[in-house]
């Protein structure tokens, strides 16, 4: 009798157990069942959803050769009017030319069998005039009849091939006394700064905020940026740049983490050695200029706080004649902050 219940309660297991094991995979099926519905009805939602192209190019886009800016309009501001196509692109032809062959395979790409490739030309006269006007891409995009999406490629890769082109001709740090001392005197001759070696200042450049930059990039000006910290000459011309730093960093703090303060304060920077001012006998040290921002050395020199002197200062960096003339300074850039 015992054998037989023992039997019995086996068996009512044995079923008990495969009952569950059916309703398991009844449920797992029908999970499954649901997720391929899910997926079936995204797939629809995403084709309804999918606009279908109305054209491969759009027919005033494919009348760029025709029509564009760069076709018409330049060529005749070139042969009738140089002073207008100095002020559209900010340069004379003859530069134009001589920066278009120097980036010219660099920026140039192959012809495929679906379209023609954009003429380096165009490349860079569209960016130049985007570094000059601050326009957008889609005011950009109607006048010279390319694309945003097309743009916003390859105005960052004519920057960057300006940059290689030019970066060791046109900005060039001296290093040496000899370097030095025709700086200085232009100093003195046009702004009546004597032992003046340069003009040290820093620009914020307006940005779209970074993806999780969260605040590193906002300055005290409230709004996103990246900073410009330049060395210029008497002339405007910049002897030393350093860009891409966060906005919330003020000017001191970019500049004594430089390349430039580094060499000053190992003296490799190769500054002339003091000697007297014009009508003195008293040796004075060769310095720096820069406004308030800046702590007082013996290489570095700044007007006396809240006086029109502070003001002359300021028209000694190179940025107002870079803001008048390059006026994306003053627009957001479309330019990702990580290839600066």
């Amino acid at each position: 009798m015992m054998r037989m219940d023992v039997l019995m309660n086996q068996r009512r297991l044995r079923l008990e157990l495969m009952n569950w094991q059916l309703q398991l995979n009844h449920q797992h099926n029908a999970n499954n069942m649901l997720m391929v519905r899910v997926a079936e009805e995204h797939s629809r939602v995403h084709q309804r959803r999918r606009r279908r192209r109305t054209w491969w190019v759009r027919p005033w886009i494919g009348r760029r050769l025709e029509l564009g800016q760069y076709s018409r309009l330049l060529e005749e501001l070139r042969l009738e009017d140089v002073p207008a196509f100095q002020n559209f692109l900010r340069m004379e032809p003859e530069l134009f030319v001589e920066i278009l062959n120097r980036v010219r395979d660099s920026i140039w790409r192959q012809d495929t069998f679906y379209r023609r490739a954009l003429d380096p030309g165009l490349k860079l006269a569209l960016t130049l005039r985007y570094l000059a006007s601050g326009d957008s891409y889609h005011s950009l995009m109607y006048s010279f009849r390319v694309p945003v999406c097309t743009i916003s490629v390859f105005v960052p890769e004519v920057c960057e091939a300006i940059v290689l082109a030019y970066k060791d001709e046109v900005i060039a740090c001296p290093a040496t006394p000899a370097e030095w001392r025709p700086i200085a005197e232009e100093f003195s001759r046009r702004w009546n700064f004597h032992h003046t070696l340069g003009a040290l200042d820093g620009k914020h450049i307006a940005i779209k905020c970074p993806k999780h930059a969260g605040s590193n990039y906002y300055n005290y000006k409230q709004f996103h940026s990246i900073i410009l910290m330049a060395l210029v000459d008497a002339q405007y011309k910049f002897l030393w740049v350093d860009v891409g730093a966060m906005g919330s960093a003020g000017d001191a703090n970019v500049f004594n983490h430089s390349e430039l303060r580094a060499c000053i304060d190992d003296e490799t920077i190769g500054f002339p050695q003091p000697d007297p001012l014009p009508g003195d006998d008293a040796d004075l040290p060769y310095f720096l200029v820069g406004d308030d921002a800046f702590a007082l050395r013996t290489w570095m020199m700044k007007p006396p706080s809240d006086t029109l002197l502070i003001q002359n200062a300021s028209l000694i960096t190179g940025f107002p004649g870079l803001v008048e003339l390059w006026r994306t300074v003053l627009e957001s850039c479309h330019i990702d902050s990580s290839a600066c």
